[in-house]
């Protein structure tokens, strides 16, 4: 039975540097109705990400920001309870870029259908989803990897970091990851196999970076930026390649920091340095999803999802993000 009103999260107030609760506000509305061509569908998982906490300022990016009093949006899956569509039937699992909130209406063109028998419906938010494929371009395409090359990987037991890493080792790298707790730095030797693990907050970096690189750094996949980055940077080996996905420790800013000059490391080490976003690859999706899929099914990769329950708790999970509370993918498990 549906119920009377639809609970949304609407955004309130622009943060000045880690969102606080108070910027976000659950209301009620109408329950949608489908119109001929649409679908009904009812929210099981949002995906809370970093990027979205550029989209909160109001300013120009490569994605609209966020309006204020409206609904946030993001990936979510979602369950067809009604369907005014020829070729998605009620009961059916898709995928597309709903608001946070209980029900959504779309097009079948809006939406990916998901087939449950393959994977659970989740992993379509992370490492089959857009994680999984960002770790995919990122690396191969950007980063191109060698034989007994030596990666290091910022942010490595979030959901992208810790599928790179996967990723690099099928590839025949030396992997080390940086993060932010010894429980992480477990969960990366112990359960996906990577060569190192810093714990960031605890160890001299640059120390532990000279340890666990004998050889240096030949690429090196960013998702932190700042200070970490600094440190990594200064380790690179003669054409190396850094791999620019993410700057979630600048994301928080209130002014912009002035960190090292990286031009002639650059420069001198002939190195290589792209930034990239996963749909510059939309023309590829298919294929990176197909090998994904290839190696999760023989256990070459392995995933981990941090699941916070109640559409209520969602700006708490996105914040959450922030704090390094998370291992793998972050997710919102609404019904």
């Amino acid at each position: 039975m549906l119920q009377q009103v639809n609970r949304q999260i609407i955004l309130v107030e622009r943060p000045i540097g880690i969102p606080g609760e108070s910027c976000f506000k659950l209301v009620t509305s109408e329950m949608p109705k489908p119109m001929e061509g649409h679908l009904l569908l009812k929210t099981r998982f949002i995906s809370v990400d970093p990027y979205m906490r550029g989209r909160m300022n109001d300013k120009k990016s490569y994605v609209p920001p966020f309006q204020l009093n409206e609904v946030l949006n993001g990936a979510v899956v979602g369950e067809v309870v009604e369907s005014k569509s020829n070729n998605i039937i009620k009961g059916n699992y898709v995928i597309g870029n709903l608001g946070w909130q209980d029900y959504s209406v779309a097009t079948e063109k809006e939406v990916r259908k998901i087939n449950p028998e393959n994977a659970p419906v989740s992993t379509a938010l992370g490492v089959l989803g857009m994680p999984g494929l960002t770790a995919y371009f990122g690396l191969l395409d950007v980063a191109k990897p060698k034989l007994n090359e030596t990666i290091v990987i910022s942010g490595a037991a979030g959901a992208v970091g810790s599928i790179v890493g996967q990723i690099a080792k099928i590839h025949g790298c030396r992997v080390v990851g940086i993060t932010g707790s010894d429980k992480k730095t477990k969960y990366l030797i112990d359960e996906l196999g990577f060569d190192a693990a810093i714990n960031y907050k605890t160890s001299n970096l640059v120390k532990a970076l000279n340890e666990a690189c004998p050889n240096g750094v030949d690429i090196y996949f960013d998702n932190v930026g700042g200070d970490i980055s600094d440190a990594v940077l200064s380790l690179i080996n003669n054409h190396a390649r850094i791999s620019l996905c993410g700057q979630i420790s600048l994301y928080n800013g209130i002014q912009t920091p002035i960190g090292p000059r990286i031009e002639p490391l650059l420069l001198t080490h002939s190195a290589f340095m792209k930034g990239f976003l996963v749909h510059n690859y939309a023309d590829r999706f298919e294929e990176g999803s197909i090998q994904l899929a290839h190696w999760l099914r023989e256990k070459k990769l392995k995933y981990a999802e941090t699941v916070t329950d109640g559409l209520e708790n969602t700006p708490k999970a996105f914040i959450g993000l922030f704090n390094g509370d998370n291992i793998g993918k972050q997710i919102v498990k609404v019904a």
